[in-house]
């Protein structure tokens, strides 16, 4: 039994344990107290009440030591706790917790946007603008963009995943349960066809060639400000587009003046197997955004790219009360470090060789219609017998995992996707039984 997690944090007991059934008792009483307290909207996907987490897993309050293959959807990716982010935290709220960066400075926010340039694609000048969440990067990122073309139209694309406030919403693909009901959303937001080699078919460049048809048609290259991207669509179902289809896309935008922006949010920092999953594509984004996994679970966010580009804005134009809390971007500095210290790229593609060897048996089961993805960021996509998707086996084998301790996730535009993010922190032998009852789930659904 491992005890002690690969990058350190808590020394929990690297093992699954159920004391009860799953919720256990006092579990159950706090969903009640949640029930009762907690807006209906922010739901739970497994009714359990985390005590304390490291390594591999979760120890709920009931005693439950659970399997963690979420890492509370890719943010905890050097684990829970990590020894370094919980030093750096510790001496930075000894010191102070916060001034608002926009009123008097501190040396920490410029740290983090100095490493941030150093370590995103591309050898050109760069500025860095840090935030709390994805969508706030996000919008930012939009808001940069049209400052810079003079141009209002925005192209996201299918599946595409960007965030729950009112522009996310717009460039975010999928209705349920993100924008049902929240309507009308911000204007000037067009959808292309993304590439999704499983369901169409296509190389990278005909995917690209179908997407750009329908941009020049229906937005027009000299309306447009920006096109917005996930390298590997994440909430959409864990889609790696065809090779040459970033790329295109990244030429084509270059030749017309559009900013490109490559959304790696949930696919940043190691987690895909390269710092950056543009990075697999030789793609350089003019604008990238970040956040999740980027400051050990601390809310932090950035936008980050050309100089020039970034310039547009004027001064005042960014900027937030809490954005690059002096807190999270001392647990940014800490986590940084370890990404680069310690090769978790290379972890990530070991983790990877791991999770492709444990599921090599699923491959042959004609409800697996694919398994997919990068490092430590692998789907499983589910369909019937016609080859379409089927959300509600995808509930069952899921509901059957969660029920034997092992927290996973799904996603997909149709819910028929299982994700695994497992973090890097998660040891071998505990990868290879969370797996295990996965697959076993599988086989007896």
């Amino acid at each position: 039994m491992t005890t002690t997690p690969l990058l350190g944090g808590p020394t929990l007991p690297q093992r699954r344990e159920l004391r009860t059934d799953l919720p256990g008792p006092k579990s159950r009483a706090l969903l009640e107290r949640k029930e009762a307290a907690v807006a209906p909207g922010v739901g739970l996907s497994l009714p359990i009440f985390v005590a304390a987490a490291g390594g591999g897993v979760l120890v709920d309050v009931d005693d439950n030591v659970l399997i963690d293959l979420g890492s509370g959807i890719a943010v905890t990716t050097i684990g829970n706790a990590a020894p370094a982010v919980v030093a750096a935290v510790t001496d930075q709220v000894s010191r102070f917790t916060h001034t608002c960066f926009m009123i008097t400075g501190y040396a920490s926010y410029v740290e983090v946007a100095e490493e941030l340039n150093r370590l995103t694609p591309g050898d050109h000048v760069k500025t860095t603008a840090l935030f709390n969440s994805g969508a706030e990067a996000v919008e930012n990122a939009i808001k940069i963009a049209r400052r810079h073309t003079r141009r209002p139209a925005v192209v996201a694309f299918d599946h595409g995943y960007h965030g729950r406030t009112n522009l996310t919403m717009a460039l975010t693909a999928k209705v349920m349960p993100y924008k049902d009901g929240f309507g009308p959303f911000a204007p000037e937001v067009y959808r292309a066809p993304a590439s999704y080699p499983f369901r169409d078919g296509l190389t990278g460049p005909e995917a690209a060639a179908r997407a750009l048809g329908q941009i020049e048609k229906q937005v027009g290259a000299d309306n447009l400000a920006a096109m917005i991207i996930e390298p590997i669509q994440g909430e959409g179902g864990f889609v790696v587009p065809a090779p040459g289809f970033l790329a295109t896309l990244a030429s084509w935008a270059k030749q017309h003046g559009v900013v490109f922006i490559a959304d790696e949010i949930q696919t940043g920092f190691a987690r895909t197997g390269d710092l950056f999953a543009c990075e697999h594509e030789d793609v350089v984004p003019d604008l990238i955004t970040t956040a999740k996994g980027i400051a050990g679970g601390l809310p932090l966010s950035a936008v980050t790219g050309r100089a020039e580009i970034m310039a547009a804005a004027h001064a005042g134009g960014l900027g937030g009360t809490y954005g690059g809390s002096p807190v999270a971007c001392a647990a940014a500095l800490a986590a940084l470090r370890t990404y680069t210290e310690q090769d978790l790229a290379g972890r990530a593609r070991a983790v990877e060789a791991i999770i492709l060897d444990e599921l090599s048996a699923l491959r042959d089961d004609p409800r697996v219609g694919e398994v997919r993805g990068r490092g430590a960021m692998i789907g499983i996509e589910f369909v019937d017998q016609d080859g379409r998707p089927d959300p509600a086996l995808t509930t069952r084998i899921t509901a059957a995992v969660h029920a034997q301790g092992v927290v996973l996730l799904t996603c997909g535009t149709y819910g028929n996707v299982i994700r695994l993010l497992p973090p890097l922190a998660i040891p071998d032998d505990l990868l290879r039984e969370g797996l295990g009852v996965l697959r076993d789930a599988v086989r007896s659904v």
